[in-house]
C-alpha cells in the first residue's frame, strides 16, 4: 500500500471525524441543554490541552522515535470519548471528558503532520496532494450530516463520531515510521524572532477561527438555514480549501510563504466581517464561505511549511507540536471562549467581528515574515 494512500487515508477519516465535531457537536451539545458559554468551554477544553500535551508527545516521539505507535494510542484515546460522551450527565461531566481524553488524543495530528513531511524529502509542495484527502472528508462530513440529520435526532452524532474514529485507529497502526533523529546536544532548539512571529500570527489566527467552529452553525440556525443547506456551507468551505491544496505546488513556487500568510490573514479580515453583519444573503454568505481556502488552507499549509524550516531536523515533532499547541491549542481555547462571552453578551455579529480583529492582529504579526524573506 503506497506511502501516500495510507498518509491521505489517515487525514480522510480523522477529518471527516473533525467535521461531524465542529458542525454538529455544538447543536448535539445544545439538545443536551447546554447554554452557549457553556458550549464555548466543553470545545475549548480540547484547545486548553493542546496549550501543553502535544509539546509533551513531540518530545517523546522525537527521544523515541515512536511517532506512529503514539498517533494509534491518541486515535483509540478519541475514540473512547466518543463512546462515553451519551453518557455524560450534563456540562461538567462532558467538559472533563472532552478535556481528560484530550490530554492524549491531540497528540495525534501534529505527529502525523511530522510524519508527511518527513516522509515528502524536503519537498513540502506535495503536502497539499496528501492533506486535501483530509479536506475532502471534512467536507463529506458536513454534507452528509446534515442531510442525515434532517431525519434523524441530533442526539446520535456521538454515534458517528465513534464509528469514524475507529477507522483512524485502524489505518494510524499502518502510518509509516518515521526516521529517528538524534540531536547533536540535547538542548531544545531556541526560538528566534522568526519562529515567535510565526506562533504569534497562528494563534492570532487560530483564535480567528475560534467563533467560526464554535458557533457558525448555530448562527446559521438562528438566520433560519436548514440543516442540509448548513452542511453545503460547510461544504463549500472546504470545498475551496480542497482546491487550494491541489494547486499548492504552483503556489509554493510562486509565492513566498510570508506573503500567502500575510494575504490569507487579511482575508481573514474580510471573511469574519462579512460572516458578522452579512450571513443574512446568501450569496455574500457563500463567498464568505470561499475565503476558507486562505484563512485555513493557504495559511495552514504556510504555516505548517515555515515550522519545518524554522526547526532542526531532530526537532521536528517537536516544532509540529509546539505550533499545535500555541496556535490550534491556546489561539483556539481563547477564541473559543471569548466567543462565547461576546456571544452571551452582545450577540453573534460582536462575536464574529471579534474575530475579524483577531485575524487583522494576525495580519500585523505576519508581516515580519514576509519582510524577512521566510
Amino acid at each position: 500500500m503506497p506511502v501516500s494512500f495510507r498518509l491521505g487515508a489517515f487525514y480522510f477519516l480523522f477529518f471527516v471525524t473533525a467535521g461531524l465535531v465542529v458542525a454538529y457537536l455544538p447543536p448535539y451539545l445544545a439538545a443536551r441543554g447546554l447554554s452557549a458559554r457553556e458550549i464555548a468551554w466543553v470545545l475549548a477544553a480540547p484547545q486548553l490541552a493542546r496549550m501543553l500535551a502535544p509539546g509533551a508527545w513531540g518530545a517523546l516521539a522525537d527521544r523515541t522515535g515512536a511517532q506512529r505507535g503514539i498517533v494509534v494510542i491518541a486515535s483509540a484515546v478519541n475514540a473512547a470519548c466518543f463512546a462515553l460522551l451519551p453518557a455524560m450527565p450534563g456540562f461538567i461531566a462532558m467538559a472533563t471528558l472532552m478535556a481528560a481524553t484530550s490530554l492524549v488524543a491531540t497528540a495525534a495530528l501534529p505527529l502525523v503532520e511530522a510524519i508527511t513531511l518527513s516522509a515528502l524529502a524536503g519537498q513540502p509542495g506535495r503536502y497539499g496532494p496528501i492533506r486535501l484527502w483530509g479536506s475532502i472528508g471534512f467536507m463529506a462530513a458536513v454534507m452528509a450530516g446534515g442531510v442525515w440529520l434532517e431525519a434523524r435526532s441530533m442526539l446520535l452524532v456521538p454515534y458517528a463520531m465513534l464509528g469514524f474514529s475507529l477507522g483512524t485507529v485502524a489505518i494510524a497502526a499502518l502510518l509509516p515510521r518515521a526516521p529517528r533523529q538524534r540531536p547533536a546536544r540535547p538542548a531544545a532548539a531556541p526560538l528566534d524572532r522568526t519562529a515567535l512571529a510565526l506562533l504569534a500570527s497562528g494563534f492570532c489566527m487560530a483564535a480567528a477561527h475560534g467563533t467560526l467552529y464554535a458557533f457558525l452553525t448555530l448562527h446559521l440556525q438562528r438566520l433560519g438555514y436548514s440543516a442540509s443547506l448548513i452542511g453545503f456551507l460547510w461544504m463549500i468551505g472546504v470545498a475551496a480549501e480542497v482546491v487550494v491544496f491541489i494547486f499548492l505546488p504552483a503556489l509554493f513556487r510562486r509565492y513566498r510563504l510570508g506573503t500567502l500568510l500575510v494575504a490569507s490573514a487579511a482575508l481573514g479580515v474580510v471573511r469574519f466581517l462579512a460572516i458578522a453583519w452579512l450571513a443574512d444573503s446568501l450569496p455574500v454568505l457563500l463567498a464568505a464561505q470561499l475565503l476558507h481556502a486562505a484563512t485555513f488552507g493557504s495559511f495552514h499549509a504556510a504555516a505548517v511549511a515555515a515550522v519545518q524550516r524554522a526547526f532542526a531536523p531532530h526537532a521536528q515533532a517537536r516544532g509540529q507540536a509546539l505550533f499545535s499547541s500555541v496556535a490550534y491549542g491556546a489561539g483556539g481555547a481563547f477564541g473559543a471562549v471569548a466567543a462565547g462571552w461576546v456571544w452571551e453578551a452582545t450577540g453573534p455579529g460582536f462575536a464574529f467581528s471579534l474575530s475579524a480583529g483577531a485575524a487583522a492582529l494576525g495580519v500585523f504579526l505576519a508581516y515580519p515574515l514576509k519582510r524577512a524573506g521566510l
